[in-house]
């Protein structure tokens, strides 16, 4: 049986060797936490980025001596010290355009995850990844604010890439978006597709609903419907289909018998929910009984890499998303 920390290296080995040795420097905004720090000192050991840490720099120095751990490796960023502190507040009262006052600029960037996504957008980090002590809005709010969502993007959206053995896919948008339009779900769907191909997966993309093909009806079914209709009219270089019931979509004799001339139909790997409330289930469903491993959410849609963890994360899962996270900085 595969352990999963294998797994984890079989599906990162190709990013990693992507990105090893090339100093992409990526923001760690919780140096204060036992488990970012450990995960900063083996990333740095490793050559897979370099990581900068903000926050106080005396807490952090001291939480590394208690471990025991060599923090020489690591860029520490006192943000109370902080030389170039007067050019961000100026930069983010510009960025803001008139939401935020010169000191509500101040107030905002002590705060460890408006500073770091600060650094990103000066271009002094490549990525951030941050959440282990924080809410995922805290993440996206600055990310949002100052980093803003790409050309062509008109939202942040996530997804979680789902591994067991050789199996890979992605499944989103599970954790952003509450109800998303159809609209919203033909920009998940591209976004996705690009966060499947970073990861080796070549995307097959399964629209989801409660019917096959007309099977149902219903405003949500609707929905998904006019998603595949809106698609269908997009430039897009990946297969895609729908509306789908799960087993449609990947079950070849289920996908066959319900959707015969269909690309998608039965060997789907990149799976667009109707909503963060199936989304959501279905993750973890996939998680606690189907045993999958999941990595993410992975955000999507922003101008620059920037990765939320979960509040119960491993020093593990901060190692792994960092490497995600550096892989997105050359993809962006």
């Amino acid at each position: 049986m595969i352990k999963e920390s294998e797994v984890s290296c079989m599906i990162l080995d190709g990013m990693k060797q992507e990105i090893k040795g090339k100093g992409i420097k990526i923001v760690l905004t919780e140096g204060h936490d036992p488990r970012v720090l450990k995960a900063a000192v083996k990333l740095a050991d490793d050559q897979m980025v370099q990581p900068v840490m903000t926050g106080d720099a005396s807490v952090i120095n001291a939480l590394g001596k208690e471990l025991g751990l060599d923090l020489s490796k690591l860029d520490i960023i006192d943000i109370g010290t902080y030389q170039e502190m007067p050019n961000l507040v100026d930069t983010f009262v510009e960025l803001r355009k008139g939401k935020a006052t010169k000191e509500q600029a101040q107030d905002l960037l002590k705060e460890s995850s408006y500073f770091g996504t600060m650094l990103v957008k000066q271009g002094i980090a490549d990525g951030l990844v941050g959440g282990a002590t924080y809410s995922t809005a805290d993440t996206v709010r600055p990310a949002l604010q100052l980093v803003k969502t790409k050309p062509g993007a008109k939202l942040v959206s996530s997804c979680f890439i789902m591994f067991k053995g050789d199996k890979k896919y992605v499944m989103g948008d599970c954790a952003i978006n509450i109800n998303p339009s159809s609209e919203d779900l033909v920009e998940i769907a591209k976004e996705s597709a690009v966060t499947a191909r970073t990861f080796g997966i070549e995307p097959k993309v399964a629209f989801l609903s409660y019917s096959t093909k007309g099977s149902g009806s219903g405003e949500a079914v609707d929905k998904v419907v006019e998603a595949v209709k809106l698609m269908n009219e997009a430039d897009v270089d990946f297969d895609f289909d729908g509306e789908f019931q799960f087993d449609a979509a990947v079950d070849p004799t289920v996908g066959k018998l319900k959707a015969p001339d269909s690309k998608v139909a039965g060997v789907a790997n990149t799976f667009i929910f109707p909503s963060i409330e199936a989304g959501n289930i279905g993750y973890k469903i996939a998680q606690r009984w189907g045993e999958y491993n999941a990595l993410g959410p992975i955000l999507q849609g922003l101008n620059a890499p920037i990765n939320d963890l979960s509040r119960g994360c491993s020093e593990e899962d901060v190692y792994e998303l960092s490497i995600v996270t550096a892989a997105q900085s050359l993809n962006k």
